[in-house]
């Protein structure tokens, strides 16, 4: 069993930024992680992911303004997030898989401003 725990959202005006944090209990480094998010009365939706050897892959929506990456030797992973809009508002869930079962965080709350 892992735990994951989100951290780093807040307000934030139109523009401005914001860098998410996951911290895993156990080790990650041998699995494929990614940030999704839910915005209210819409399904949950990929934002960003990572595999173990560091290839990524993002959502059109915020190609050129988020970044995923991972630190092994911390078990984090964090999401950078940039030029925010206020269609980024949502809570932001941090996802790893392992042996083909998924783990998730609690989430963490980002609000954009208009």
């Amino acid at each position: 069993q892992v735990q994951l725990v989100e951290s780093g959202g807040g307000l934030v005006q139109a523009g401005g930024s914001l860098s998410l944090s996951c911290v895993a209990s156990g080790s990650i480094s041998t699995f494929a992680v990614a940030w999704y998010r839910q915005a209210p009365g819409k399904q949950r939706e990929l934002v960003a992911n990572m595999g173990s050897g560091g290839n990524t892959n993002s959502a059109d929506s915020v190609k050129g303004r988020f970044t995923i990456s991972r630190d092994n030797t911390k078990n984090t992973v964090y999401l950078q997030m940039k030029s925010l809009k206020p269609e980024d508002t949502g809570v932001y869930y941090c996802q790893i898989e392992i042996f083909f079962r998924s783990y998730w965080g609690q989430g963490t709350q980002v609000t954009v401003s208009s």
